[in-house]
């Protein structure tokens, strides 16, 4: 018997394929899907590039050297996406950016606003030595003064000049020739009201010829006798010839500069200028005192920022009880004291001196270590103590700078050495100094120690926290530091002597 089959070849095989697909669709109908057929997978759409996030916009950080009423800008910092660049050779093609033409800064003191200087022009050293090779120049307008608005105009017609007719070519004319006389002269005003009366009482004394009368040198005569009946009180107690006077001064007071042929001194002082000049910063009394005597005025640093978006300034200024700023200096200066003590012992232990001290001696200064145990306390000499508040919290970051030197031994001829020492410190939870930096130096060794000056404190990010801006020392030169407190210590944040 002959068996047939639906598929005679790979039979067995497709009935495995139709119970694996049964199975499939009937698990999909268990877990309550329905069974749909599959589409060709398609491309997910191209997402469009991300735009690159716009960097903040130039914030430049300078130092305003003011010394009176002028002013020049030594160029510092600028940040730059985040990250600070030598402002003096940022984009120097052929002017740096922080001086271009235009620029205005804002100058700070502890983060309040003392006025605008406005760049207008840069000087550029050819000494490769020099720590300001970029100095930018222009004008400073402190706060509550007035920008000046008006300026010196040219006449359209010199003085002297007829330009009546446009076509003709110009020629000299005398003073008030060509004014025609007014309808209605009051009495006062007319020069021969006046000096009526006088010519009737000079005809009684002396009779004048019409030629004498017409001379010039009469006339002169004759005014200047007029002048001093009119300055002669009469009878009433007034005074004959005061409107003619008026007159006269008037005129001369129109034209007082031009150059004229006279004898003896002037009789009347030279007339104030109607045009107020532009105010000007007023100098400290300390400072007109010192130019008055002789001396140069000092030059005062401030900082100044440059930041079209950035925030606006605010203070940054520590307000101290009664009492505590002085409680809190003496406490640096004791801080400071060590630091330099033991700076000083550090030399003394790492110094190799050409013939090594006998044993004896060595004993006998090991003695005489231990029978003062007092320590030698130093003198300080300019010493130089702000309080800040950088982190607008209340809590104060404290900044000492000074000379200092121990006092010379009894007979000793040679000068004590000087150490400059610079310090900064702030208080803890328990209002303990915790200090953040200590910095001793002397003249041998500005190479591993710069000598550090505080300048100010001021916003050198745009973060509303400031920084601290130090002016420094070293073998190589002079720059300026900028560094942000922290908790435990100073992290610096620019150096332009080690700038890019």
């Amino acid at each position: 018997m002959v068996r047939r089959f639906l598929y005679r070849k790979l039979g067995f095989a497709v009935i495995v394929i139709l119970a694996l697909v049964a199975l499939g669709a009937t698990r999909s109908v268990a877990q309550g899907g329905r069974p749909e057929l599959k589409r060709p997978e398609q491309a997910p759409p191209e997402k469009p590039p991300e735009k690159k996030k716009k960097g903040k916009d130039p914030r430049a950080v300078g130092v305003l050297q003011l010394n009176g009423a002028k002013g020049t800008l030594v160029p510092v910092a600028i940040l730059i996406d985040g990250r600070f660049y030598d402002a003096s050779a940022y984009k120097a093609d052929p002017v740096p950016m922080a001086l271009e033409s235009g620029t205005v800064y804002e100058a700070e003191r502890a983060g309040e606003s003392q006025g605008l200087f406005t760049v207008i022009g840069a000087l550029h050293s050819k000494n490769t030595g020099s720590s300001n090779p970029w100095v930018g120049t222009g004008s400073f307008l402190p706060n509550g003064a007035e920008a000046p608005t008006s300026t010196h105009k040219a006449e359209n017609v010199p003085v002297g000049l007829d330009n009546s007719d446009s076509d003709a070519p110009p020629r000299l004319t005398r003073k008030d020739s060509s004014k025609p006389a007014t309808s209605n002269p009051s009495p006062a005003s007319t020069p021969s009201a006046a000096p009526a009366s006088d010519k009737a009482g000079a005809k009684e004394s002396s009779a004048q010829t019409p030629s004498q009368t017409d001379s010039g040198s009469t006339a002169g005569k004759s005014s200047g006798q007029d002048a001093q009946k009119a300055s002669a009180p009469g009878p009433a107690g007034q005074t004959a010839a005061a409107a003619p006077a008026s007159a006269t001064t008037g005129q001369e007071s129109e034209n007082y500069y031009r150059p004229t042929l006279r004898r003896g001194k002037p009789t009347q002082p030279a007339p104030q200028e109607d045009e107020t000049a532009p105010s000007a910063v007023k100098p400290a009394p300390s400072a007109t005192a010192a130019a008055s005597a002789g001396g140069t005025l000092p030059v005062q640093l401030v900082p100044a920022i440059s930041d079209a978006g950035g925030p606006g300034p605010q203070s940054y200024k520590f307000f101290w009880k009664t009492g505590e700023e002085e409680e809190r200096r003496s406490q640096m200066l004791a801080l400071a004291g060590d630091e330099v003590r033991a700076y000083a012992a550090a030399l003394i232990k790492n110094h190799i001196s050409a013939n090594p001290p006998a044993k004896t001696a060595t004993a006998k200064t090991a003695s005489a270590r231990k029978a003062s145990a007092k320590p030698v306390q130093p003198v300080f000499e300019n010493v130089q103590f702000r309080g800040f508040d950088l982190w607008l919290n209340n809590q104060p970051v404290m900044v000492l700078s000074a000379e200092a030197h121990f006092p010379a031994a009894p007979g000793a001829a040679a000068t004590p050495d000087s150490y400059s020492v610079a310090l900064v410190a702030r208080t803890d939870i328990y209002g303990n100094l915790r200090k953040l930096y200590s910095g001793v130096t002397d003249k041998f060794h500005l190479d591993v120690t710069p000598r550090l000056e505080l300048i100010d404190a001021v916003d050198a990010d745009g973060d509303g926290r400031a920084e601290l801006l130090f002016h420094e020392t070293a073998d190589v030169g002079s720059g300026y530091l900028i560094y942000r407190a922290t908790a435990d210590k100073l992290w610096k944040m620019f150096d332009s002597l080690n700038a890019e």
